[in-house]
């Protein structure tokens, strides 16, 4: 069944409870769209197979169907036949970023960027840049702008979202990595791993480097940032924790440990933790921590943020985004976590009532048989 049938079954389903009652705006239908393999970005097949697995966040989170990877390279005889399985997969999900209003979804992988139409599941184009896979993607809030990180070449590539046509490149010593625009579409945030322990603010308009964050303690892995643009709070490389940023100065302000627990390392990334997020109401900053399985949540009211409580989680994190509306968080292994209560309600299987698990998610809504808003993979404060 293809998506466009799925909705027009929803949307008949709808306007027949309509004609029933009185008249109403239809509810929007709010999908969580995965991509796999996604798992600390390995090509690993046993966390849910290959595709983009989409679940029904308003029934359970339950299993809808999985968007084959199409184009180049050819698919894997599991991705083929829709099922999960073990084993590796011919190409690994690197990002995920999608635009409503364009019905457009983007994923980066080790080998290409790839845009998918949301409303047939249909590849619409596909390119690598300098014959070279792309990590964590960024798409501008308009929906027009894709900044592509190069695996293995020092720049992103600055792309057309409607083609994939390159405008420019913008170089940055290090392994380009992480990627995130602001909400407002003024700024980029660079983040690259290697000999380097800075991250990087470009003006979209000027499409150029303007300051320079840190240093930090560490190499910066995962960050995430408040609404006003204020401050950044990020991941660091051998600490269980994460360090704040003053983004107007560019100077570090807080180092803050997860106290009285042991850190261990990562089995995937090898780090103690690469996760982390910040709810809506920028109330609370949410981390991982990957060799205990846990998520920690501080309340960031304090400065710096004290450790409010703990949620244990089926297999160890690497990542944690929230739905649109702030009131559930994704963590990479699957759990669905209530934001306000701290429990876990619901946990993604694939077709097969496997676990599904992967750091490239976010939330698309539709209406009317469109979609109507998309989330973000990054979990960032939107009090602006």
């Amino acid at each position: 069944m293809t998506f466009r049938k799925f909705l027009r079954g929803a949307v008949a389903v709808v306007a027949f409870a309509a004609l029933t009652s009185q008249p109403h705006a239809q509810q929007p239908q709010r999908f969580l769209y995965a991509a796999l393999p996604g798992v600390g970005g390995g090509n690993n097949l046993s966390y849910g197979g290959a595709g983009i697995l989409v679940f029904d966040i308003d029934h359970g989170h339950r299993f809808v169907r999985r968007i084959p990877l199409q184009g180049a390279p050819p698919p894997t005889p599991t991705a083929a036949t829709g099922r999960g399985g073990r084993g590796n997969a011919q190409e690994a999900i690197k990002g995920i970023a999608a635009h409503a209003q364009t019905a457009r979804l983007y994923v980066s992988t080790s080998r290409r960027v790839a845009a998918y139409d949301l409303l047939t599941d249909k590849l619409v184009w596909e390119r690598s840049y300098d014959s070279r896979g792309t990590d964590r993607i960024a798409l501008s809030p308009d929906g027009q702008t894709l900044y592509a990180p190069e695996l293995g070449a020092p720049k992103w590539i600055v792309a057309e979202a409607a083609t994939g046509a390159p405008i420019v490149s913008i170089d940055k010593p290090g392994n380009p990595h992480n990627t995130q625009f602001s909400d407002d579409g003024r700024y980029v945030y660079f983040e690259s791993e290697g000999n380097t322990r800075t991250m990087s603010v470009v003006d979209a308009a000027t499409r150029t480097i303007v300051k320079e964050i840190g240093p930090f303690g560490n190499m910066v892995r995962p960050f995430t940032f408040n609404g006003k643009q204020t401050l950044l709070f990020a991941n660091i490389n051998d600490f269980l924790g994460f360090e704040i940023a003053d983004l107007n100065t560019g100077q570090i302000l807080h180092h803050v440990e997860v106290p009285g627990v042991t850190a261990g390392r990562s089995p995937t990334h090898g780090i103690p933790s690469h996760g982390i997020a910040m709810t809506q109401d920028e109330s609370e900053i949410w981390i991982a921590d990957n060799a205990n399985n846990y998520l920690r949540v501080f309340d960031a009211t304090v400065m710096p943020p004290a450790l409010k409580t703990s949620v244990k989680v089926r297999d160890e994190p690497g990542w944690i985004t929230f739905g649109t509306d702030g009131t559930l968080a994704y963590p990479s292994t699957g759990d669905v976590v209530d934001v306000k209560t701290k429990q876990i309600v619901a946990t993604l299987q694939d077709e097969n009532g496997a676990n599904a698990e992967s750091e490239k998610m976010l939330e698309i809504d539709f209406a009317n048989g469109k979609p109507s808003s998309a989330g973000d993979q990054f979990g960032k404060g939107q009090k602006h």
